[in-house]
């Protein structure tokens, strides 16, 4: 497989409130399963909010905001067992009488987690965002990647097996 420098795709998804939202990436200018163009992702970062955010809730509360990154649309957040599921991720927080007491961040699933990254064949990811209380405006991603040639009809199969 032909290799190219890696390069970084972008991402923000906004939050209103506690409803699932999503936003399409669009991949276009680099896959192409019939030219036997795929993307390869190897690293994901993820920030929730912006660079000034206030991240806690009320007083005495707890609260996940969560991402996900898929090949196909969603409707609500999915699990890991679901094969259009590309990464996964969440911050939690819990708030005492007056300030945050405990926050952790994971990444449930995610392509540095894996020897080769992960491949994508289709033009369009979708960065899905959900939260328990509302105190996050964004979730925002950067991907590390790279574009790689397969044959046409290993770059057909999993662009199909992707939809």
């Amino acid at each position: 497989m032909a290799k190219t420098d890696s390069f970084f795709i972008r991402a923000s998804t906004a939050m209103n409130g506690t409803t699932y939202a999503q936003s399409a990436v669009d991949l276009g200018s680099y896959v192409d399963a019939l030219g036997k163009s795929v993307l390869r992702i190897h690293n994901i970062s993820v920030e929730y909010g912006g660079p000034l955010s206030a991240y806690a809730g009320a007083a005495n509360s707890s609260t996940q905001s969560s991402f996900q990154l898929t090949t196909q649309s969603q409707s609500q957040m999915v699990t890991v067992t679901d094969r259009s599921l590309i990464s996964s991720g969440s911050l939690a927080i819990a708030t005492g009488p007056a300030n945050v007491e405990m926050m952790s961040e994971a990444l449930n699933i995610a392509p540095q987690d894996w020897t080769k990254g992960y491949l994508v064949a289709v033009e369009q990811i979708y960065l899905g965002v959900d939260q328990t209380y509302d105190h996050c405006d964004q979730v925002s991603i950067v991907l590390e990647c790279t574009v790689e040639t397969l044959s046409q009809s290993g770059a057909m199969a999993l662009a199909l097996s992707q939809q």
